[in-house]
Parts: C-alpha cells; structure tokens; sequence
C-alpha cells in the first residue's frame, strides 16, 4: 500500500507590509523635516564666532545683495518703497525685531544706511544674521 506524501510548501515571505511601512516613515520624514526660509537670491553671510540670538515672535527680514538690491522677503524694494513699508508698522515697530540679512559683499554704506531707516521707523531691537563660523 502506497501512502501519498503531501507537498510541503515552502514558506514564502510577503513584502508588501514591509514596502508599506517604509512608504509612510518616508512620507512621515517628509513632512516632518524643516526647511530653511531662503529668498530666490544668493546671499553669502559673514561669519561669526558669537552665539545665535533667540528669535523674536515677530520679525521682519530685509535681504541686501551685494549689488545692493533689497527685498522684503521675496519682493524687490527701493530704499523709499522700504522706508515708507517700515513706517507703517507704527507703535508696533517697537516689539519687532529688525533682522537684516546683507552680503558679506555688500557695500558697508548701505548696511548702515538701512540700520538708520529702522531706527528712524521706530525699530528699537536691530539683529544681523550670521553664519556659523566653522572651527
């Protein structure tokens, strides 16, 4: 008498729960990951050996290339489109924080020139960015 054996099957692994789960780690490191707020234009900072400064609830960011553009965020200003901007913060320009990201090419005139339009608005707390300075 003959006794039929019964066919092992061989145990095969299933990647589909595998390639499930390191999609959403994916999408999750995404979302999760922050990004540096940075205009369209390349600005060069200078370095500095000092400690970074606590931001402020409100800000306001001025960029000045070294060919002595200055924007407002992403927006070309003048010097008096930006002056009249910075005066219609009013009372309130006093609790903000004036941070001026110029070029470490840019024209040391102008850096000043766009300090004195700060205080002049009422901006009584001036920051300007650095980078790290690497050791």
């Amino acid at each position: 008498m003959a006794f039929l054996r019964k066919r092992r099957d061989e145990p095969k692994v299933d990647l589909t729960p595998m390639v499930d789960v390191v999609f959403l780690l994916l999408i999750f490191f995404m979302i999760s990951t922050t990004f540096i707020e940075t205009p369209g234009l390349s600005i060069k900072l200078p370095e500095s050996s000092t400690q970074v400064a606590d931001k402020e609830p409100e800000e306001i960011k001025i960029y000045l290339s070294k060919k002595g553009e200055i924007f407002l965020g992403e927006t070309a200003m003048s010097t008096e489109a930006l002056k009249r901007h910075l005066q219609g913060y009013g009372s309130r320009a006093d609790k903000m924080i004036f941070l001026l990201l110029a070029d470490k090419e840019a024209r040391h005139g102008q850096v000043v020139e766009l300090m004195d339009l700060a205080k002049v608005a009422g901006f009584s707390k001036l920051a300007i960015a650095t980078e790290q300075r690497k050791q």
